[in-house]
Formats: C-alpha cells, sequence, structure tokens
C-alpha cells in the first residue's frame, strides 16, 4: 500500500464515450453544457467528442458545434478521438489538445470492431500519430479489451504486452489499460498493466474500467496499489459498448473521487458540483444516473 499515489488526474470521458451509444440524439447545447459543468467540477482532462463517420456513430457527427461551443478554460486539456487521417484532419479546425487512437488486445475484437488485425489496425494509426506531434498535439493510445473480449473470451496478458508494444512502435505517448467489457478482476487487471509496463513506465499508463459485474472500483484500487495514478472515468456512469452485449458504462467519475477522497488521496475535484454535473446529464437523458455515490448524495440532500 505504500505505492499509493497522493494526488490522482482523472479524465471525463463521458461527453464523448459516455454518449455515443446513447439512441436519442443529445443536443449539441446539452454536451457543451456538460463539459462547461465538468471544468467547474475541477476536471483537468475532458474527452469531448470523436470525429467518426456519422453513419457509425450519429451521436457524434455534431463534433465541430461542440468543440467550437466550449468556452475553453486554461489548464484544461479537451481530447478527440480521431479513427483515421480523414478524422484527424477534421479534428484540426478545432485546436484539441490531444487526439485518442486506439487498438485492441483481442483479434476477434478487432476484426469485428474494425474489419483489421491488430497490426493492421495500429499500422494505420501511424501517420495520424505523427501528423498530431508533427502539430504538437498530444497523442493517447486506448487498449480495449486487455482482460477479456465478447468473442474470444480472456485475453492473456501476452497479447496486452503485444498491443503495447506496437503502439510504443508508433510513437504513442501515453496508454489507457481499458477493461471495455468489464469482467476484469484485480488480479487480472494487475497482470494487464504488467505487461503493459514492459514498454511504457508508470506516469505513461491509465485504467479506464467498465462496471458491468461491479468491479471497477475494485479495479482501480488495485491499479492504484501499482502506483498507477491515472484513470479515465465517465460522469453519472454514462457510456457502454456497442460490440459488448450487456456492458454498462465506464466506472462513474463520483465513485472513483468518492473512494480517493476517503483515502485521503487529492483530485483537485469537487464532488457536490461533479454529483450536480452527472444529474444535470442524467436529466437530460430522462434516467437516474448510474453513479451509487451521486443517488446516495441526492437522496440525503432530499431528505
Amino acid at each position: 500500500m505504500n505505492t499509493l499515489p497522493n494526488r490522482v488526474k482523472l479524465v471525463d470521458v463521458g461527453p464523448r464515450d459516455g454518449l455515443q451509444n446513447e439512441k436519442q440524439p443529445v443536443p449539441a447545447a446539452v454536451k457543451i453544457e456538460l463539459v462547461h459543468r465538468l471544468q467547474a467540477a475541477g476536471l483537468r482532462e475532458i474527452e469531448v467528442t470523436s470525429y467518426v463517420s456519422p453513419k457509425w456513430v450519429p451521436q457524434m457527427a455534431d463534433n465541430h458545434e461542440v468543440m467550437q461551443g466550449v468556452r475553453r478554460q486554461s489548464g484544461v486539456r479537451y481530447s478527440v478521438l480521431t479513427p483515421n487521417m480523414k478524422g484527424f484532419e477534421a479534428s484540426l479546425a478545432d485546436r484539441p489538445d490531444e487526439i485518442v487512437v486506439f487498438g485492441a488486445a483481442s483479434e476477434a475484437f478487432s476484426q469485428k470492431n474494425i474489419n483489421c488485425s491488430i497490426a493492421e489496425s495500429i499500422e494505420r494509426f501511424a501517420p495520424v500519430v505523427e501528423a498530431a506531434k508533427a502539430k504538437g498535439i498530444a497523442v493517447r493510445g486506448a487498449m480495449s479489451c486487455t482482460v477479456g473480449c465478447p468473442y474470444e473470451g480472456e485475453v492473456p496478458p501476452s497479447r496486452v504486452e503485444y498491443l503495447a508494444g506496437l503502439m510504443k512502435g508508433i510513437g504513442v505517448e501515453h496508454v489507457g489499460v481499458a477493461d471495455t467489457i468489464g469482467v476484469g478482476t484485480p488480479k487480472k487487471v494487475q497482470a494487464a498493466f504488467d505487461a503493459t509496463l514492459k514498454h511504457y513506465d508508470i506516469d505513461s499508463v491509465s485504467g479506464h474500467f467498465h462496471d458491468t459485474y461491479g468491479q471497477a472500483v475494485g479495479n482501480t484500487l488495485a491499479a492504484l496499489e501499482m502506483g498507477v495514478w491515472q484513470f479515465d472515468a465517465s460522469v453519472a456512469g454514462l457510456g457502454g459498448c456497442p460490440y459488448a452485449k450487456g456492458a454498462t458504462g465506464n466506472v462513474a467519475t463520483e465513485d472513483v473521487v468518492y473512494m480517493l477522497h476517503g483515502m485521503g488521496i487529492d483530485t483537485g475535484i469537487d464532488l457536490d458540483a461533479l454529483i450536480d454535473a452527472g444529474a444535470y446529464i442524467s436529466e437530460q437523458l430522462g434516467r437516474p444516473t448510474n453513479s451509487r455515490v451521486a443517488r446516495a448524495v441526492l437522496a440525503k440532500r432530499k431528505a
């Protein structure tokens, strides 16, 4: 436990990863307001949108409007997902601080998701990474299915090590170890990090956990115990994975912040303001928040 960090950096992926699979269209004004509320709550890293074909992800068709509508705060990093060169070029007009590229540790997931092998998928990203770095834009890599895959089942750490090596090879500076379908448990998550740390140092990795089986907070703690100090989370537990039946949202940012603050770990985030942001987007979506902490606090406030 002596490796626990004093401070943790959270990236809220709610506006992008959280909202991308919503069936009903979410107005750009609502997405912009959500970003404003998150930064007001103290978030310094926000994944805002993605530059994908609206045919595949209609919810992100308003990427330009959203990015242009955000009142940027100094000290906040605004990141976007760019799946290919076309997406990257489209994003440039909106001046992202960071782009996110992705690959899967599962061959079957890669084929089903983007119709190519893991190696081919990373090779496609090489020119994107190069172009971003030439423009001084940071690059983050998302490694999906690092512990389990909806098609292959358990994913061995050797596949994670292979993917991390490919990411490193094309110049990706930071990678997120993602339990995309939320099947991971603490020891499996630690094994995935051990594999990743063969190519990246502890300051260049982050955790991204889904809560399908209720393990996401436990997996966050397991990563913290290894010294990992950067994590993705999603306000109100928004999100899911369209390729994984029954996969629920990302771990709720509120739940992670509550745990960290309870452990005396600083996040720079105002939990009450964060809960308000989650209540706002949940109300807009017409359903209760997925954050247990938020539900408890909101019930207490009512009482």
